[in-house]
């Protein structure tokens, strides 16, 4: 059998997440997955993915048999899932099959810009920066992510020792770092430091510092030695990871320009996100930082911390909503 159960409302959705398992691209399809679980019954399965002999470096029209070329514990094989949530180049030769794999059968979403038609897809969900449009295209502000009231109180509670007792204003700093368009030096680094250092003593606040795995070693090294001798916390990437907890801790996000992810998660919280400044430009980011400004969720960073109100960004479950009216508008005209 490789076609999926046919599912009702009441029965659960074979609902797969597949990527190569990078978190940044992995927590998109999760973030998805998690929304649409909040609004149906759902069995999830997450895949993923590897390739044998370099072929994942190829492109993928070049990848002419997958199913074979997989790496051992990818386990991508019948039976198919009722709703395929896939992210990055890497589910292409995959995600473009999957349709005459299920005969129809599973409903393919394919996050972020696939950059081949969206026709060969059932829905594609791109940020709005990407500026991708058709009658099966959803462009939605930022990227889907895991952030909720719920995660975000779960976790608080998980770290609440630590953060109680810290003073306020509590100041989250989401640090990343080098991508195709920005870098961040150690020179930039330092002078990011004094920027965020001069407004907490002032205030008498505290940070709640992260970095990502995009960051550099030694600007990782500079900001912690500048930014330790402040009230706060500083995660190093050992035990448990408090990134959810510093963003119910936080009264304001501090958070680098080149993160979709890590931006669209601060915007969701409903609180004051001020965007940091990174080298280099690139116009999809300034589309995307000028959305957040009109949207009231985000400002550049000034050197001061200013407080103001905005609608939470909600737009992983309408995302998930949507993807839920179109697979039962198919399921109803089959």
């Amino acid at each position: 059998m490789d076609r999926p159960v046919t599912t009702s409302a009441d029965t659960p959705l074979r609902v797969w997440v597949v990527s190569d398992g990078r978190p940044g691209i992995e927590n998109q399809g999760l973030g998805l997955a998690d929304a649409l679980a909040a609004l149906r019954p759902v069995e999830l399965s997450v895949k993923r993915i590897g390739w044998r002999g370099g072929l994942g470096a190829l492109p993928w029209w070049l990848n002419l048999a997958p199913l074979p070329a997989l790496s051992p514990g990818s386990d991508i094989a019948p039976p198919w899932p009722d709703i395929w949530i896939a992210a990055g180049r890497a589910t292409l030769p995959l995600s473009l099959r999957m349709r005459r794999w299920s005969k129809g059968a599973t409903y393919v979403v394919q996050l972020q810009d696939p950059r081949v038609p969206s026709s060969a897809f059932d829905l594609v969900i791109p940020p709005k920066h990407d500026r991708l449009q058709g009658d099966n295209v959803l462009p939605i502000v930022g990227s889907p992510h895991r952030v909720t009231p719920a995660r975000l109180a779960a976790d608080y509670e998980r770290f609440r020792a630590q953060l109680e007792p810290l003073p306020r204003p509590r100041v989250a700093v989401l640090i990343g770092g080098k991508s195709k368009a920005f870098g961040l030096s150690p020179e930039r680094a330092a002078s990011m430091a004094h920027e965020i250092e001069r407004p907490i003593l002032q205030e008498g606040g505290s940070v709640l510092l992260t970095f990502s795995r995009r960051t550099p070693e030694d600007a990782k090294a500079l900001l912690s030695a500048r930014l330790r001798h402040l009230p706060g916390m500083i995660w190093d990437g050992e035990g448990d990871n408090p990134y959810f907890a510093f963003l119910a801790a936080a009264d304001y996000v501090l958070v680098t320009e080149e993160s979709t992810n890590m931006t669209t998660e601060a915007a969701s919280t409903g609180k004051p996100v001020f965007i940091l400044k990174l080298e280099g430009e690139s116009l999809k980011f300034r589309l995307y930082h000028e959305e957040l400004e009109r949207l009231g969720a985000a400002r550049p960073f000034g050197g001061a911390f200013h407080s103001w109100t905005y609608q939470p960004l909600n737009e992983t479950t309408r995302a998930a909503a949507e993807v839920l009216r179109r697979y039962d508008a198919r399921a109803g005209n089959r």
